[in-house]
């Protein structure tokens, strides 16, 4: 009698649309028992026995959370309110003020524009250090961090 045992292991990450993210482990027994009688005519007898066994750990459950907001449109709000009107935009890297010419969905254009290098105090009437820029200049909606009226 021969006896064999093979022990197979799998793993796969899986990601699940629940947002679980799993690890599955599967274990595969297999143990095959021959026995050959040996008369006139050959005869084998095969008999295999499988044993699977699975086993599921939950790694990370992710939670999203979300935000309720009442939605509300109105028009000639935010930066469409403030057209020809000096604005200040406080940027991702720089400050930028001028005269508000333009808004459209990707950026915005100021002219007699300035950027402002130090700006003293914030209630004080003009900029510690504002350079004029030499032409109207576009600003990118997505850099701008925050806006208004200052100085």
């Amino acid at each position: 009698m021969v006896r064999v045992m093979v022990r197979v292991t799998v793993r796969v990450r899986v990601m699940v649309t629940a947002m679980v993210m799993v690890r599955v482990t599967v274990m595969v027994t297999v143990m095959v028992m021959v026995r050959v009688t040996v008369m006139v005519t050959a005869m084998v007898m095969v008999r295999v026995r499988v044993r699977v066994m699975v086993t599921v750990t939950v790694i990370k459950l992710i939670k999203r959370r979300f935000m309720k907001m009442l939605v509300e449109e109105i028009k000639g709000e935010g930066l469409e309110k403030l057209i020809g009107k000096k604005i200040t935009l406080f940027c991702l890297n720089y400050i930028y003020t001028g005269l508000l010419k333009g808004v459209n969905s990707t950026c915005v254009l100021l002219s007699d524009a300035k950027i402002v290098y130090e700006t003293g105090e914030l209630n004080s009437g003009d900029w510690k250090d504002a350079q004029p820029l030499p032409n109207d200049w576009y600003v990118q909606v997505s850099a701008i961090e925050s806006f208004g009226i200052l100085k």
